[in-house]
């Protein structure tokens, strides 16, 4: 009875495996049969940022392998605790661009609404690891003042659901938003940026695809995956309900040291993604964040990987290779 009252049988499926998710390093370890001290796991970095993996993305990790690219993303390290030059709590200039509480605004013709706090999955290398989500996400409370702000504005023609990841939101709450953005002459696109299709496919079910393919504005849905074992059998079913509806599909990947900065994986992660339904869009480099730079690949090296990878595919398929800098007027491409 005391499992019925934590997990209510009306709970989707998505939710309960949100709810399931590996939260103690040492259960991830021994859940890939690898011993406790092979590797510096850090108690003080996970406490700063909390780990927390779905078990269906720990089953596409190969046991047994410390070094395995999906486990590197996920696993709090004591290089997190390392102070480095350059790397801050805020690299991508978030604050500067609230223009209120739940709303950000860095690029001319559409906004980024932060929808919330939660997300499927912690990638130790989140741009976002430190953002005040509890002044700043967008709280049901807070939408209608968003959308009168974005009402306000005829410049604005898109809106980027984030977080977070906004996939993380149910979907009574996501329709309520929606609904209100619809109303807004003006706008022409939703953006959302989400991970949960991969790390999560069990997400896309029916009550999303509903509301996604009833939605007046045209809607794109931009994916994160860094590394083509992270797209399994699972993932591509997932892909496939939303292609099916209508929802163009794009990738962004970051280029992480020890994860995909070889021009092998680098080719495999755009052919899955190609195979699976999903367009290459960005390459980026690491955004600077506090405790990500063991994860950094220098500019020169990517430039190189991404020459080597325009040698390997025809050129749809190679990402644009771009850095995001505090209050510049775009993504900079290199």
């Amino acid at each position: 009875m005391l499992q019925h009252k934590l997990i209510p049988a009306a709970r989707h499926n998505w939710q309960r495996q949100m709810a399931e998710a590996v939260r103690d390093p040492a259960e991830l370890l021994t859940l890939l049969e690898l011993p406790h001290d092979l590797l510096p796991v850090s108690a003080a970095a996970a406490r700063q940022f909390a780990l927390r993996v779905p078990r269906g993305f720990v089953a596409r990790m190969k046991k047994g392998d410390p070094n395995d690219p999906l486990l590197r993303q996920v696993l709090p390290l004591d290089a997190e605790m390392r102070q480095a030059p350059g790397f801050d709590r805020d690299p991508v200039g978030d604050h500067a661009a609230v223009v209120q509480p739940g709303l950000l605004q860095k690029y001319q013709g559409r906004v980024l609404v932060m929808t919330t706090a939660a997300c499927g999955i912690h990638c130790r290398y989140c741009f976002r690891r430190h953002f005040p989500y509890q002044e700043q996400a967008a709280r049901p409370s807070r939408w209608q003042a968003i959308c009168d702000t974005i009402a306000a504005d005829t410049s604005i023609h898109e809106v980027i659901l984030s977080g977070g990841d906004p996939l993380s939101l149910a979907d009574a709450q996501l329709t309520q938003l929606v609904q209100g953005l619809e109303q807004i002459p003006h706008l022409k696109r939703l953006r959302i940026h989400s991970r949960q299709p991969v790390v999560l496919p069990q997400r896309v079910d029916d009550a999303l695809l509903s509301w996604l393919g009833h939605c007046k504005l045209k809607t794109v849905m931009v994916i994160h995956c860094n590394h083509a074992n992270e797209i399994d059998a699972s993932v591509r079913r997932a892909l496939a309900k939303l292609q099916a509806i209508g929802v163009p599909l794009f990738n962004q990947a970051v280029l992480l040291r020890g994860v995909n900065d070889d021009v092998t994986q680098l080719y495999r992660l755009s052919e899955t993604l190609f195979e699976s339904g999903v367009m290459p869009y960005y390459l980026h480099l690491l955004d600077k964040v506090q405790g990500a730079v063991h994860f950094e690949v220098d500019r020169q090296t990517a430039q190189a990987l991404v020459m080597q990878l325009r040698r390997r595919l025809p050129g749809y398929l190679v990402p644009r290779l771009v850095e995001e800098v505090a209050q510049a007027a775009y993504k900079q491409p290199l």
